[in-house]
């Protein structure tokens, strides 16, 4: 365990820093960029009027148009991933809010871009297709515009909404803001009696599954005590997030938040409740046994709401180096053949991962991928091979969008959330494949079962709760309801309780987890999680079977970007998700997880 305090971002060794003179060679390159892009918009609204006055003009307009956001993406995302590592940092929270305003001002002027197209027919777009055969590049975008039409505003109001963009990001920012800058934990005692450091980042990545109950369970305090001081801020925080897209449903004149978030998804309500209800219902029974089994192996009176990522044997939690790390996702991505494993080496050594764990830093993980650069991860790396799995996953939307981006246009590059999900749990499950075939220890196997099952429990529970959690306050917010702590608190306390049951002892500060996590303010994001790993889950299978002619396919489909709907593009690689039946698989899959383990103590 960890008794080093922790640093601060100066003094983070090079090596654990992502290399961000990859976008910009220095901050002065960048603030020559951030005016530019402010005055070289007049390239793109030099189009506005003349649009879709013909064919020709559609095509210069969108060209242009598609160019400009190559250069807004790479400087929005600059001062992003500066923020996102040194958020008490000054300078960095003042260029970030440069951008959040050059951002609102841009949209403002470029929502002429949609309204123009959104005056265009059917039989105009397809006559201007076959009269310029280079705006074959922008065919899925015009017809995704059309779809919008219905619930599109007079362009003179779109143009107002967009200029309150700023605004309309302030939620998030402020929710962001608080979570790397203010917020501070109590340190913790390990068992000799010596401070733990204690981070949002530390508590998630290590604490919560540390194998001492006394450390985790304080560990557990600790968090949730910090989250109490701040639970009325957020909720009036999140409140405004909620508002702010039920005010826009009704002013669009959708039937419910929930279609106008669906909308851009291009999912349908079926398949959002297929995802949310058949993985509860089924999976509910499957998780409450191995929670019996957890507390029996781990001799407990009872198995708290701290105790569900503890370690099923706490004497075996494999450690592992970082370079041992990137030699082990590299094997086990092999079967993905040369042009994605090399692609995956090459991030793992040149510095497109941002390791430490730094006062400022933004907890949790993610991948960020400016269009004509490479992607860029963000983790806290602590010695946990758990950290493993974490870091294959943020590599597979690395690789799914790295691959993208080079094969499509930027317009192009980009998938239904729906289906983002995949690219990255496929990597976990290929990962725990390899881990199963290459070792003979039992106690090893059962470990990477356990792993596995953390992918699921991740993705299946964690996030899928996080969807009803969701489903359960929009319904609240439409129907006028106050969105206060104590409301929010609530609500996530019975969702949690609905799936457990009496498997789990709750306290009341399990309901204060809702503010964990940052999705909330990205519409209908996370349910998408448990959609992914349903299609990753079918996907691994083929592969592990079929074997390269599989790993083809899929990376076929990865290369396809955005070009299909999230429907078509699942269908390509092999699975129907109009149906249940790929959710029950599997869920049942999940459930012979369970079994295994059950088994593996008999």
């Amino acid at each position: 365990m960890a008794k080093t305090k922790r640093l601060h971002r100066s003094e983070v060794p090079e090596a654990q820093k992502w290399d961000l003179s990859d976008i910009f060679p220095d901050q002065e390159t960048w603030e020559k960029e951030l005016k530019a892009i402010q005055t070289d918009i007049s390239q793109v609204t030099s189009f506005k009027g003349n649009l879709v006055t013909s064919a020709a003009n559609l095509l210069n307009g969108l060209t242009t148009y598609e160019n400009y956001l190559k250069r807004v993406g790479k400087v929005s995302t600059y001062a992003e991933l500066r923020i996102t590592t040194a958020g008490s940092d000054p300078g960095n929270q003042r260029d970030a809010a440069r951008v959040s305003s050059a951002m609102a001002t841009i949209n403002a002027k470029l929502s002429f871009i949609q309204s123009e197209l959104l005056t265009l027919s059917e039989e105009e777009t397809a006559q201007f297709l076959q009269e310029e055969k280079g705006l074959v590049t922008y065919k899925k975008l015009l017809k995704d515009t059309l779809e919008q039409k219905p619930y599109t505003l007079a362009p003179n109001v779109e143009e107002t909404l967009a200029a309150l963009g700023e605004i309309h990001d302030a939620p998030f920012m402020i929710y962001e803001r608080s979570t790397s800058s203010d917020m501070t934990f109590a340190s913790i005692k390990d068992e000799n009696g010596q401070d733990l450091p204690m981070s949002a980042s530390l508590y998630e990545d290590l604490y919560e599954m540390e194998a001492n109950t006394d450390i985790r369970r304080n560990a557990y305090k600790s968090f949730i005590q910090t989250l109490s001081q701040y639970q009325h801020t957020y909720a009036a925080t999140y409140a405004t997030e909620v508002t702010k897209q039920v005010t826009l449903a009704r002013l669009k004149n959708y039937e419910s938040v929930t279609d106008m978030l669906l909308l851009p998804q291009q999912v349908t309500k079926e398949m959002y409740y297929n995802q949310l209800d058949v993985s509860q219902q089924e999976l509910a029974p499957h998780m409450q046994r191995y929670a019996k089994l957890l507390k029996d192996k781990m001799g407990l009176a009872e198995l708290q709401f701290a105790d569900l990522k503890a370690p099923l044997d706490p004497d075996f939690n494999p450690s592992t180096t970082y370079e041992e790390t990137k030699s082990l996702i590299h094997d086990a991505l092999q079967v993905m053949g040369p042009e994605y494993s090399d692609m995956i080496q090459k991030g793992l050594n040149e510095r497109w991962i941002d390791l430490a764990d730094n006062i400022g830093k933004q907890s949790g993980a993610f991948c960020a991928t400016p269009y004509g650069v490479h992607p860029y991860i963000l983790v806290t790396w602590t010695g946990a091979m758990r950290g493993a799995f974490v870091l294959a996953h943020e590599l597979g939307h690395a690789g799914h969008f790295h691959l993208a981006g080079k094969h499509q246009s930027l317009v192009n590059s980009e998938p239904s959330t729906y289906f983002v999900e995949a690219p990255s749990t496929i990597n976990e499950l290929l990962l725990a494949n390899h881990l199963l075939g290459t070792t003979t220890d039992n106690r090893m196997k059962r470990w990477v079962i356990t792993q596995l099952l953390g992918t699921y429990y991740h993705n299946f529970v964690t996030h899928l709760l996080e969807g009803e959690f969701q489903r359960r306050v929009y319904e609240l917010a439409e129907a006028g309801t106050p969105l206060t702590a104590d409301v929010l608190n609530e609500q996530k306390l019975a969702v949690l309780k609905n799936f457990w049951g009496n498997s789990v002892s709750f306290d009341e500060g399990a309901g204060l987890t809702w503010m964990r996590q940052p999705h909330y303010y990205m519409g209908l994001y996370p349910y998408t999680y448990s959609a992914g790993l349903t299609v990753a889950t079918a996907v691994a299978k083929r592969i592990q079977t079929d074997g390269k002619p599989a790993a083809d396919n899929w990376l076929e489909v990865l290369k396809a970007g955005g070009t299909l709907k999230p429907l078509d593009l699942i269908h390509k690689a092999g699975v129907d998700m109009s149906k249940p039946d790929a959710i029950k698989e599997t869920v049942a899959y999940i459930g012979s997880l369970v079994d295994a383990l059950e088994e593996s103590y008999q």
